[in-house]
């Protein structure tokens, strides 16, 4: 039987069963603006790849993992130095997760700067904020997960952190913990977050994020005149150049994961002194280090519990940007829009360094 009747009988049979006309209206109709700034729509997709990578390697990590006490740290070990290819695998989970949260602050920030959060797509950054909230979450919860020391005395400090927000604080720590202190019920707590709690959560939002993109298009920059830009057939011709920004991507994962193998460490012990120039993860470091500079006391006030309110007032502030400076003229909002995007930048940049090496 010929190749093409092969596949109209199939395609004839699929579709008397599954409604497939929506999908092929899509496919054959779609289209993405061609200008200069087409090559950041690629950040979407890498984001959205890489936490595919994190679903696969997590179900592979999954069936060897033990979340207990007794149990967590020998699991991993025994999937790094027992099972075949096991290091492999959870060293491209631990790099990838990195890269998608890299990835997600790049989309951001594209988002920003090409101004693709004006109406009617506030929904899309409100939900896309929320998700990148979700990516820090699957990280502070995943880096409990191998019970080693690192990761032990880092989750105290970051759960303290926590109890010292004003009123909820205590609550939410002690909520996180699942008691007065980082122990079995933290494990168990993180590991359910981990792996059903924030995955259930996450695969709804990424489905109305991507239904919103596909409701309202994509954006073009204001620079960019609105009529008479180029259209490129998303598939296969976008869809083509995705997959090959994704392959680049797998190399670098790849590259990383062979090169750069994640280290276990040692167990934790919670009786041990805390570890000299314990710090948080890459994307904590920014909060970490500017926490560090507070004055302990600021007037009558705690200078720990200032900084907590200003950052929470500067992700409250972040979040409704596309509300921000409405009654201006469009010119006007976009330059307050763009600097307020550079000094954060800024900010994250540097004190991301400096968190690192002082």
């Amino acid at each position: 039987m010929p190749a093409t009747e092969l596949k109209t009988k199939a395609t004839s049979w699929l579709g008397q069963r599954v409604d497939l006309s929506g999908v092929i209206e899509l496919l054959e109709h779609k289209t993405v603006p061609v200008h200069s700034a087409t090559r950041w729509y690629y950040f979407g997709g890498i984001t959205l790849f890489l936490f595919t990578i994190q679903v696969i390697t997590g179900i592979l990590l999954l069936l060897y993992y033990r979340p207990t006490v007794s149990e967590a740290f020998e699991s991993v070990r025994f999937i790094m130095t027992r099972v075949e290819f096991g290091w492999l695998i959870r060293s491209i989970h631990s790099w990838s997760a990195n890269l998608l949260i890299f990835a997600a602050f790049v989309h951001m920030f594209s988002v920003v700067f090409t101004h693709a959060y004006r109406p009617p797509r506030e929904l899309t950054w409100l939900s896309g904020i929320v998700l990148l909230g979700l990516m820090l979450g699957f990280g502070f919860s995943g880096y409990l997960l191998p019970w080693n020391q690192i990761s032990y005395f880092a989750t105290k400090v970051g759960t303290d952190v926590a109890a010292s927000a004003p009123l909820l604080g205590p609550a939410i720590a002690r909520f996180l913990r699942g008691g007065d202190d980082v122990g079995a019920a933290t494990l168990t707590r993180f590991f359910a977050f981990h792996v059903m709690i924030l995955p259930i959560i996450t695969a709804g939002l990424v489905l109305f994020h991507i239904l919103l993109i596909q409701k309202n298009g994509m954006s073009t920059p204001p620079w960019v005149p609105p009529t008479g830009v180029r259209q490129m057939r998303f598939f296969p011709n976008f869809f083509l150049r995705e997959l090959m920004v994704w392959y680049f991507a797998l190399a670098i994962l790849g590259a990383l994961a062979a090169v750069f193998p994640w280290e276990l460490g040692d167990k934790a012990d919670p009786f041990a002194s805390a570890p000299k120039g314990i710090r948080p993860e890459w994307y904590f470091l920014a909060q970490f280090y500017t926490l560090k500079l507070i004055p302990s006391r600021i007037w009558i006030f705690e200078g720990e519990l200032l900084g907590i309110l200003g950052f929470g007032l500067l992700a409250g502030s972040w979040a409704v940007l596309p509300f921000w400076g409405i009654d201006r003229t469009g010119a006007a909002r976009t330059r307050m829009v763009a600097g307020a995007a550079i000094v954060m930048v800024s900010y994250l940049a540097v004190f991301t360094v400096l968190g690192y090496y002082k």
